[in-house]
Parts: C-alpha cells; sequence; structure tokens
C-alpha cells in the first residue's frame, strides 16, 4: 500500500469505484460527504460501499442459510482489512479502498462487525417487543455507523478533546445514528412489511392499534396510525436533539457533512409528521433542490444553530 499522505492509482481507482456506488446508492448520504476534503470523502465512500455490500446480502433474495455464509465470508474480509493483508492488485475495490482509509485514519472497523451483526438480525426476522429491543438493533446497523463515521472525522483523536468529551462524542454520534434509522423505518413502513419484516416495537402497534402491520394502504378500523407515527416522530427528535451535541466537536467541514446528512432526515420526518399516511403509499423523499439547500445551510451552520435555538427553548 501507499503511504498516508499520497494514494497509488489502483488505490484512487478503488476510491473512484467506492464513490460511484456511494453516488449511486446513497443520495442522502452523498449530498452530506461532499462537503468533506477529499482524503475524508474517499474514506466515508469506502465506508458506505462496505456497508451497502453487507445491506445488500441481507435484502438479497438468496435462502437465509446462503445470506449467513455470505455475511460470514464477508466478516472473514473484514479480518483481513484490518489485519492490512488486503495490497493495492488486490481485486477487490471495496476491500482495497478501507484498508487504505483504515491506515490513513484511525476506524474503529469494529464498528463493521456490528453493522454484520445487526443484518444477521434482519436475516434471522427477528421483531423488536421494546424500544430499548429495537435500540439494539439500530445500534448495530446504524450507531455503529455514525462511531465509524467519526474515526474518519477525526474528532476523538484529533482535535484535543479530553478523554470523558471524546467518549461523549462518541455517544452522539451513535445516538444521531439512531435517529437517522428510526426516520428510516418510519419512511419504509410499507416497504418493510411487503419483505415480511416488521421493526417498530410491538408494544407501541399494540398501544395504537396497529399489531395487524402496515401491507396496505388502509389501516384497519380502530388504528391510529397518524398517532402511532406522532409518537415515534417524537423519539427521533429527542434522539436528533442529543445527537446534535456532537457538532460543536467536529471541525467545520466535518460538521457541516454530519448537519447536512441530519438536516435532510429531518426534513423527512417533518414530512411524515404532516403526513403519516403518505409512507403507506410509496416512500417519502426530499427533491434535489431541497437537499442542496440543506446541505449549504449545514455548511454555514445555520442548522446546527437552529437546532441549538430549538433545544434551548424547549428546555425553557
Amino acid at each position: 500500500m501507499e503511504g498516508l499522505t499520497h494514494a497509488s492509482a489502483p488505490v484512487q481507482a478503488a476510491y473512484s469505484y467506492c464513490e460511484a456506488v456511494t453516488g449511486a446508492q446513497a443520495r442522502n448520504f452523498a449530498y452530506g460527504i461532499r462537503l468533506l476534503p477529499i482524503d475524508k470523502r474517499q474514506a466515508m465512500s469506502a465506508l458506505y460501499a462496505f456497508s451497502r455490500r453487507v445491506d445488500d446480502i441481507g435484502d438479497g433474495t438468496l435462502a437465509p442459510e446462503a445470506k449467513f455464509a455470505r455475511l460470514e465470508e464477508t466478516r472473514a474480509l473484514l479480518g483481513r482489512i484490518r489485519a492490512e493483508e488486503i495490497d493495492e492488485d488486490d481485486t477487490d475495490p471495496v476491500a482495497v479502498a478501507l484498508t487504505h482509509a483504515a491506515r490513513r485514519f484511525p476506524i474503529p472497523l469494529g464498528g463493521l462487525d456490528e453493522l454484520i451483526d445487526g443484518v444477521l438480525m434482519d436475516v434471522r426476522g427477528e421483531t423488536y417487543e421494546t424500544w430499548d429491543d429495537l435500540k439494539t438493533y439500530c445500534r448495530c446497523v446504524a450507531g455503529a455507523i455514525g462511531r465509524l463515521s467519526l474515526g474518519v472525522f477525526g474528532t476523538v483523536n484529533g482535535s484535543g478533546l479530553a478523554a470523558a468529551d471524546a467518549e461523549r462524542a462518541g455517544e452522539y454520534a451513535d445516538t444521531l445514528g439512531l435517529a437517522l434509522q428510526l426516520t428510516n423505518i418510519l419512511r419504509d413502513v410499507r416497504e418493510d412489511a411487503g419483505n415480511g419484516r416488521t421493526y417498530l416495537p410491538a408494544e407501541d402497534l399494540a398501544k395504537f392499534g396497529c399489531s395487524d402491520g402496515f401491507r396496505s394502504e388502509r389501516m384497519p378500523a380502530g388504528a391510529d396510525f397518524a398517532g402511532l407515527v406522532h409518537h415515534e416522530v417524537r423519539r427521533a427528535r429527542a434522539l436528533f436533539a442529543e445527537g446534535y451535541r456532537l457538532l460543536p466537536m467536529l471541525d467545520r467541514r466535518s460538521g457541516a457533512c454530519v448537519a447536512a446528512m441530519a438536516g435532510i432526515y429531518r426534513r423527512l420526518l417533518d414530512r411524515i409528521e404532516r403526513e403519516p399516511e403518505a409512507v403507506l403509499r410509496g416512500r417519502v423523499s426530499l427533491p434535489p433542490h431541497e437537499k442542496a439547500y440543506v446541505a449549504v445551510r449545514g455548511l454555514s451552520g445555520f442548522d446546527a444553530r437552529t437546532v441549538s435555538r430549538q433545544n434551548t427553548r424547549r428546555r425553557a
């Protein structure tokens, strides 16, 4: 492998592949990482491309036994990446890019093991009785990504934070990941139901008369779907408020990246709150021009200041 400052042509090609995957498969994520300097943007793309591979196995059409095998093969590949056994001539561009990124930045690659654990929960068809149960899943598939990203942003090892503050930064990144994942779950309730998956806690579904699930655009008589959505939206907003405490701990461009990605999801949450039944008709999303606007606001620091003021008013 090349040194930490300059990447060889094969490594650059591997990063380019990962950036193409990110741009095609994760438009919300791609809008945020555009705000990062090139080395951090490349590292985040490598993390995304590996994570996408894990998710695609879980969401694919293979039989469960085959998915288990593929996920364990991917875990073994992660072990080779961690041990720096992948060289630049390897035929797997994601492995090449991630190996190089892990040399550039102190990325806690164990977070990707947690992601694999979370996808294994999907393959096993696990459901969640309480919010605490669902949090365990969300921490695997999203909180871990927040902590992985923190290794690229540089807060823990690069900004002079005290050990206690560095630990809190990891907790805030984890919490912000939970907020994003809960927003995803609300957005995708119909699609997930079609795939035989229900993520929202069973006790919440029962409380609002929604235990029969979301396979139809019409909920059964007596179901308070809007009440369920508003309940989960309040939970997500509290998570966003806590997670946004990470922003002052980041440098300006890393903070802008996080503010942009979180801002897109917060606006998505606003739309879901205004019209809960829309998620039963199809995927709710933001148009590209609105995502670009949120990214610009993130770069200016406006979103972070706005959330800080909102949190202050709520506490008052």
